[in-house]
């Protein structure tokens, strides 16, 4: 009988996966970036017309086109009311719908343009 070699044991190879390329995730966000305008709407004293910038599928901000500021009155409830609307909308992520004692009729004319803004947005 033939003599018996003993064969060196070959190392065992074992794969390897790929490394995976991280995929961009969606940014969850509610709306399509862009720029949006709403429709002008009625607040008895005078119009108002915002803009939503929407980034990252967010609100990131909300511009007032145009609003009343022909009175000292209109000038007074806007300068206290308008900062408040925009970050409520920003801080919400969408038309809010609290309406601010005193100034009832900017409230829903500022949600209004702005609905109509979002809506564009979707």
């Amino acid at each position: 009988t033939p003599p018996v070699q003993s064969e060196t044991p070959r190392p065992r190879l074992t794969p390897v996966a790929p490394t995976p390329t991280p995929t961009p995730q969606p940014s969850g966000g509610l709306y399509k970036d862009g720029t949006y305008t709403g429709r002008v709407t009625n607040a008895y004293y005078g119009n108002f017309q915002v803009q939503a910038v929407i980034s990252n599928g967010h609100i990131s901000a909300v511009l007032f086109l145009q609003y009343p500021n022909h009175s000292n009155a209109s000038v007074r409830i806007n300068r206290t009311v308008m900062p408040w609307l925009k970050e409520e909308a920003i801080q919400a992520q969408r038309e809010n719908s609290d309406i601010i004692a005193g100034a009832t009729a900017t409230s829903e004319a500022v949600y209004n343009s702005l609905a109509a803004a979002l809506l564009k947005a979707k």
